[in-house]
């Protein structure tokens, strides 16, 4: 069985708690392997770290299954893992529609595996996974059909760039019998259809499920903008709240097309309606019509993919935030986000207060959230922890 020695002084990522080993922090691998094969993880001093997933052709060489150096990668390892990822998300979320697997933060890494109703959407983004997943899925759909879940269909939404990077093909379709692909879900009382082959994603953004349930609170009788509304998520939670109006922006027309049948379906086509146009482009004409608003929603998509691209994405953060912010009226609020874990909560709240200054505002806090709990944050594994979500309300100087 092939080892890998990390250099001496490497690791401090897997030491911490951590599930990746990057190229840079090995100094030898011994033993034949190939690429997707589990190797045995030491220390410089011989001491075993665990055991992971290897792939030179990956800057992350090494992802960690287990801190156990002499456990099995078995179909019973599989099982555990799988049984413990349902019986949590049992513990903490409505699980009629909720994220079961979340790569490193379930110690699968590299798999996702989403749940709409008695669909599964899965995406597997490392070569080591990749091999395993189907198996995953048995044992999934096995322990479902444990609590009464039969699940009808799988399709898979491998076409992420990212596996590219791993030497690996983009790949999409259904993994079994092919099914109607608009999934019907209900999540805080807002009935949507789910695209599961076309829409972003695996679909529909889950992490945001709570985040959406609590802004409905602040729209009752509200006249909502909804900006980079995807589907109408934040949209449709403030109409059925009770919004007197909402109006969701979005720059793709099928997801405005979407949404506007998501709207229709929750009988909400008079009061929340959908405009395809660039947000950048919407906001300096509403604010020069006069158009405020008394709740304004940004779920803008990852301006910052890679660590290169986090000063552009810092300006459009301000501009976004700082545009929104003159259109909410005195004493409105404000619920902002951003998905890219390179733009960490720091720099993040930072940007928001350096747009606040620039109009003259002054924020108060009401929430400061994260992504729902069926998207763990395992701490020491940064990706895990990506989704930043605040709720201010928006005060004139006094």
């Amino acid at each position: 069985m092939a080892v890998v020695t990390l250099k001496k002084g490497a690791g401090r990522g897997i030491k911490s708690g951590g599930m990746w080993i990057y190229d840079n922090e090995i100094d030898a691998a011994v033993g034949n392997f190939c690429n997707g094969d589990v190797v045995t993880v030491h220390d410089f001093d011989g001491y075993p770290m665990g055991r992971g997933f290897i792939n030179q052709n990956s800057k992350i060489r090494i992802r960690m299954l287990t801190r156990n150096a002499k456990e099995e990668i078995d179909r019973e390892f599989l099982r555990k893992r799988v049984a413990d990822a349902w019986e949590y998300r049992k513990q903490t979320v409505d699980t009629s529609s909720c994220r079961i697997i979340f790569g490193e933060a379930d110690f699968l890494p590299g798999l996702v595996v989403d749940k709409f109703s008695d669909v599964l959407v899965v995406q597997s983004l490392a070569l080591g996974i990749d091999r395993l997943k189907e198996e995953i899925l048995e044992l999934l759909k096995e322990r479902l059909r444990l609590d009464g879940i039969e699940i009808r269909g799988v399709y898979e939404r491998s076409d992420a760039k990212v596996r590219l990077q791993e030497g690996m093909e983009r790949s999409k379709g259904f993994l079994g019998e092919e099914f109607d692909t608009n999934v019907k879900i209900i999540e805080n009382g807002v009935t949507y259809l789910v695209d599961v082959k076309d829409g972003q994603k695996t679909g529909f953004f889950l992490d945001q499920k709570y985040n959406r349930l609590a802004v409905q609170k602040l729209c009752r009788d509200k006249t909502v903008l909804d900006c980079f509304t995807h589907t109408g998520s934040f949209a449709l939670n403030a109409g059925i709240a009770g919004a007197k109006s909402v109006l969701g922006v979005d720059a793709s027309e099928h997801a405005v097309c979407q949404a506007r049948e998501n709207a229709k379906l929750n009988g909400l086509q008079e009061s929340v309606r959908f405009l395809c146009k660039d947000v950048f482009e919407l906001l300096p004409e509403l604010e020069q019509n006069g158009e405020r608003y008394d709740v304004v929603i940004l779920d803008p998509p990852a301006f910052a993919k890679s660590r290169n691209s986090v000063k552009n994405a810092v300006k459009g953060y301000r501009e976004i935030n700082l545009r929104a912010m003159k259109l909410v009226k005195p004493g409105g609020f404000l619920a902002t986000c951003s998905c890219s874990h390179f733009m960490d909560y720091e720099l993040f709240t930072k940007t928001i207060a350096q747009a606040a200054r620039n109009v003259h505002k002054r924020l108060r806090q009401v929430e400061y959230r994260t992504q729902a709990p069926d998207h763990p944050i395992l701490w020491a594994a940064d990706e895990s922890n990506y989704l930043k979500f605040y709720i201010f309300q928006v005060c004139e100087e006094k």
